[in-house]
């Protein structure tokens, strides 16, 4: 049985809307097209395109039909790639997601120092807090902060980063500083986008959920609120590590620091790692050091 017979053929005739396009596209005649297809729907005993003498378009067997068959397409190309690619310089469009605020301080800038070695490489990179799909949004790269728990995609650890308890001298005078958990009841204490705090406390985790005060997804936000006196904040290291050494913030409950967690880069699992991917991951394991 042919499994493979009309499966590029089908998935570029979806995409360009015309048999004549996708022939084009494919180095095929048109009659080649139309039999491989009409082949694949025979096998499958569905029909998957209308056809008329203007037009094509896809049934609903077609839609449900069309994104798996994308998919085994990209993932040819990726192993073709693979192997063409093995002993060659790393080319071509590399894209990448990562979080605003880690994404503008760390990672933009040592793309464009790998941009400037690897001058054959062109970078899509787009910054969102929002975790997008890798898969549907044709992403290579996904940096990813904290716990992880996305089984469909391969993981490589870049860093770890710690988090930190921390508030003003001034809000300390006013208030007190907690020495433990139980104390932050009392406390003013700050929300982003993880609605709980994480403690360690003799081996074991502990969570505390603090009551709305101030809530903002922005660790800027919070930080500015915390240096200000509002209230407390857990924050990771890179929003407070310069005001923690100045003074302006300081931290409390150390002795019950969460275990520091991971700094990842994920990229699809049924995908083979082609060279220009590898590389940069090399790089950035090696830069974010």
């Amino acid at each position: 049985m042919k499994l493979w017979q009309g499966i590029s053929e089908f998935a570029a005739v979806a995409e360009k809307q015309s048999f004549t396009a996708a022939a084009k596209q494919l180095g095929l005649s048109v009659a080649q097209v139309s039999r491989n297809i009409a082949a694949l729907e025979s096998r499958l005993q569905m029909q998957l395109l209308y056809r008329s003498t203007r037009s094509v378009s896809l049934t609903e067997e077609g839609k449900l039909y069309l994104p798996h068959c994308q998919h085994l397409v990209a993932s040819l190309r990726d192993a073709d790639q693979a192997i063409q690619q093995r002993t060659q310089q790393p080319q071509g469009l590399i894209r990448i997601t990562a979080p605003v605020y880690y994404g503008e301080r760390f990672i933009a800038p040592l793309l464009n120092d790998f941009l400037q070695i690897y001058q054959d490489c062109r970078l899509d990179l787009q910054l969102s807090n929002e975790q997008v799909d890798l898969i549907e949004g044709s992403y290579d790269v996904a940096i990813r902060l904290g716990q992880l728990g996305n089984p469909r995609l391969r993981a490589r650890k870049l860093g770890t980063r710690r988090h930190y308890v921390v508030g003003a001298p001034s809000y300390f005078k006013s208030f007190g500083e907690p020495e433990t958990i139980n104390e932050l009841e009392a406390h003013r204490c700050f929300t982003g986008t993880v609605k709980q705090w994480r403690f360690e406390v003799e081996g074991r985790s502990e969570t505390f959920r603090p009551e709305l005060y101030l809530h903002c997804n922005n660790g800027l936000a919070l930080r500015d609120a915390a240096i200000k006196g509002l209230g407390l904040a857990m924050l990771p290291d890179y929003y407070v590590t310069e005001a923690l050494e100045t003074g302006q913030l300081k931290e409390v409950l150390g002795q019950f620091r969460q275990e520091d967690d991971g700094i990842w880069a994920l990229y699809p699992e049924n995908r083979q790692v082609i060279p220009k991917v590898r590389v940069l991951l090399d790089y950035l394991l090696e830069n974010l050091k």
